[in-house]
């Protein structure tokens, strides 16, 4: 779990995620991790590289929502996205997260399925469709 990182490290893994955009900030790093209930990353250890991460957005006491786990894509097909999605819901659990949920990227399902999620039946996932500005967006 992490509070503070490298934030180039962050934005190539957030690349990877296909999530970047051209223009955005990286001065927008530091609170994106501090405001998320957790953050984690996975570690190379032989080049202190974070190579992963994972994060729950949640409001402390019931429901969390796991949100941007990436793998850089060098280190994919090595169950490091299902250790990250594994490890965000226990730990989620362990700090009072009763109910965990995600979307998933189209292709990625396996991943949460081996993690022990599984498809939420009758639900939609939604999102309103309107340009608003974004925190991480530089603006000079």
């Amino acid at each position: 779990m992490i509070r503070s990182w490298n934030e180039a490290e962050i934005i190539d893994l957030y690349r990877a995620g296909g999530w970047w955009e051209m223009g955005w900030s990286p001065s927008g790093i530091t609170p994106l991790i501090r405001g998320s209930f957790l953050f984690i990353i996975a570690l190379d250890t032989t080049t202190d590289q974070a190579v992963g991460m994972g994060r729950i957005i949640a409001d402390g006491s019931s429901d969390g929502y796991i949100q941007d786990v990436a793998v850089l894509h060098n280190y994919r097909e090595r169950g490091i996205g299902t250790t990250i999605a594994t490890l965000l819901h226990s730990l989620g659990a362990a700090l009072g997260l009763s109910w965990i949920g995600l979307i998933s990227a189209p292709g990625k399902e396996n991943i949460y399925k081996r993690a022990g999620f599984s498809p939420m039946e009758n639900y939609t996932p939604m999102n309103l469709d309107e340009e608003r500005p974004n925190r991480y967006h530089d603006t000079q």
